[in-house]
């Protein structure tokens, strides 16, 4: 199979940032960089649990509309929200108004609360789950792994919400726990050195 196409600038690329055109500047500027942030994973953390079921376009289309609705994804604000903000998310037609998602989502703030109590961060957290480069399979080959199975079970263990092993592959696919960009694709290399140039916090 072949995973790559050619850009506009006619440089290979993945060939799933083709399909529409929002993708190529998500995929050049965004995907498979690492994130040390804390607001920056938690926020995809809680986009990856609403696309669930939905594709990736429908979530990236709205996600200024999600960071408006949930505070900017501040984890603290998040996890004192209320009924009435259920209320309020639930009448917003600009994001996914699925309750068990938006209920999801509080509980994961207020999750995340407890965890950076006790962990320091929750990049911290997430990056004690990077694999070995030398034990990733073939890129863009699987739709999940160990780690991302490890991950989602210390997720779920600490309370948190729609977070199983696809979900977090995807999300470390994203924040740069593993280097998924595709053979011969011109921004794996860049990946890499970025990779090389980031310290996992601690």
């Amino acid at each position: 199979m072949d995973r790559t196409i050619i850009g506009p600038d006619g440089k290979a690329r993945c060939a799933w940032c083709g399909t529409v055109p929002e993708f190529l500047p998500y995929h050049d500027a965004e995907w498979g960089f690492p994130v040390g942030d804390d607001t920056r994973l938690f926020e995809k953390l809680c986009l990856e649990s609403f696309q669930s079921g939905l594709s990736w376009r429908t979530i990236l289309n709205k996600r200024d509309n999600f960071r408006a609705a949930f505070a900017g994804f501040d984890h603290r604000k998040v996890a004192r929200f209320d009924a009435a903000d259920r209320a309020r998310l639930m009448a917003d037609t600009g994001i996914v108004r699925n309750r068990q998602k938006i209920d999801a989502t509080i509980n994961n703030a207020q999750r995340m609360c407890e965890l950076v109590e006790t962990e320091g961060s929750l990049a911290a957290f997430v990056w004690r789950f990077e694999p070995p480069a030398d034990t990733l399979p073939e890129p863009q080959s699987v739709t999940t792994s160990d780690a991302s199975v490890a991950l989602s079970k210390a997720l779920k263990k600490r309370g948190w919400k729609f977070l199983g092993p696809t979900t977090v592959f995807a999300f470390m696919q994203a924040m740069g726990l593993i280097n998924d960009h595709a053979e011969g694709c011109a921004l794996r290399d860049k990946a890499a050195q970025a990779r090389r140039d980031f310290t996992p916090p601690v």
